[in-house]
């Protein structure tokens, strides 16, 4: 048994310290609750039993342990899920530490139990929650722990993890929408993009042999294909090379500054996807400046966050801009309008909402239409680009098709003719 100093609030509200004699650092906690005392806190000391050196092997393995499990990675379904259980608990009237216990005691996911532990771990050392966070899981963003140190410093933690997990299941359902969209056409590019490897590459060098062997003048899209068949068997590394030196200077160039602020907003303006890309941007703005003052965090102070969160490069450069606009006195609305970037719809939304001091409300207001817009952009894409890939599947298939049977027919016709 190990002995462990505490010190503790009674329930008459006087600081008390002792020791315990007990197995572990969680049983002592659960020992003082027992005694209705508040752990300030607990630390190990010796073990009585068996002498110091055994004590400290202990203690090393327990640190070893902690340290060797360390933050959790969790994925943004298993952060939504964190946040929505840790919301209820503390509705139903539990306080902060317990709630992290019986998330710790009953989750059975092994990622969310660890996060719930080592925040539990954190509070009764004296921790505030939010910075707890931080150490707990990086998945856990700047604006997420500062939406949460806003719910501690109010004192409504619980709402705003409600009204947080409302907003992370909405950018969750959002982005899925718009992955979802983006999957098909992108497979069926992929197989005709086969298809045409698998033609060239094998099919028309055994088409051209037959060809030549029945003799005659071969039609010009019949001997524009075999070219470009002769071509792909002989130089398709060749092609590879390229593409790969291409696609790795592309990630490169990206990889920069200046370059992901570009290709941020070149996918902003691409016809068919750029519509779907900016409508999600301006969606999750407006949903996040929505929470951030609905919650209490001034403008000013949501904007940098919004900025500083931002994945979007072109448009955090924006915001940075605005952000100092707004810092020197000036409208929201004038400041984002300055990039002409912004849809002007938004921006007189924003415009009436600080005239009328109710621009939290403006922002929901602009997240729900952004988010019915989106709906319907979404299923436009989904409908119209599958349509038009199966077109172009269906051009390059009817072209091989064509030049394959004329050179059929005109070689049957050549042999009747020499028969």
């Amino acid at each position: 048994m190990a002995a462990f100093e505490y010190r503790a609030i009674d329930s008459g509200g006087k600081t008390v310290s002792g020791s315990l004699a007990v197995r572990s650092k969680a049983e002592a906690y659960r020992e003082l609750e027992g005694k209705a005392l508040l752990p300030i806190t607990v630390s190990l000391v010796e073990e009585k039993s068996a002498g110091g050196i055994k004590g400290g092997k202990l203690k090393k393995r327990e640190v070893a342990a902690e340290t060797s499990a360390g933050p959790a990675k969790l994925s943004r379904s298993q952060v939504i899920a964190f946040t929505e259980d840790l919301a209820d608990l503390l509705d139903a009237g539990i306080n902060l530490e317990q709630a992290l216990r019986v998330l710790h005691e009953r989750q059975k996911n092994p990622l969310i139990k660890r996060v719930a532990g080592i925040l539990r771990d954190e509070i009764r050392e004296g921790v505030r929650f939010s910075v707890a966070l931080k150490k707990a899981s990086p998945s856990f963003d700047t604006l997420y722990r500062n939406l949460v140190a806003a719910g501690e410093a109010s004192g409504s933690l619980g709402e705003i993890l409600q009204r947080l997990a409302l907003s992370l299941k909405q950018m969750y359902s959002l982005q899925r929408r718009v992955t979802g969209a983006m999957i098909y056409p992108a497979v069926l590019l992929l197989g005709c993009v086969v298809l045409l490897f698998v033609f060239s590459t094998i099919l028309m060098p055994k088409f051209a042999e037959l060809f030549k062997k029945t003799g005659g003048e071969l039609p010009v899209i019949t001997q524009a294909l075999i070219n470009f068949s002769d071509f792909m068997v002989d130089w398709w590394w060749m092609l590879l090379l390229l593409a790969a030196s291409l696609l790795l200077g592309f990630r490169t160039f990206i990889g920069t500054p200046a370059g992901r602020s570009w290709w941020d907003r070149t996918k902003m303006l691409m016809p068919v996807f750029g519509p779907v890309i900016a409508g999600r941007f301006y969606a999750q703005y407006c949903h996040t400046m929505a929470n951030l003052l609905g919650n209490g965090v001034p403008l000013l102070n949501a904007l940098n966050l919004l900025a500083r969160g931002a994945s979007n490069v072109f448009m955090k450069n924006l915001l940075e801009k605005a952000v100092l606009d707004v810092g020197e006195g000036g409208s929201l609305a004038k400041a984002l309008g300055k990039s002409d970037f912004f849809p002007i719809a938004l921006l007189d939304r924003i415009a009436v909402g600080e005239q009328t001091g109710e621009l939290g409300k403006a922002f929901v207001k602009s997240a729900r239409k952004y988010d019915e817009e989106l709906d319907i952009r979404i299923d436009r894409l989904t409908g119209l680009v599958p349509i038009v890939v199966l077109i172009v599947i269906a051009i390059v298939v009817g072209v091989v098709a064509y030049a394959i049977m004329t050179t059929i027919f005109g070689s049957v016709s050549g042999i009747s003719r020499r028969g």
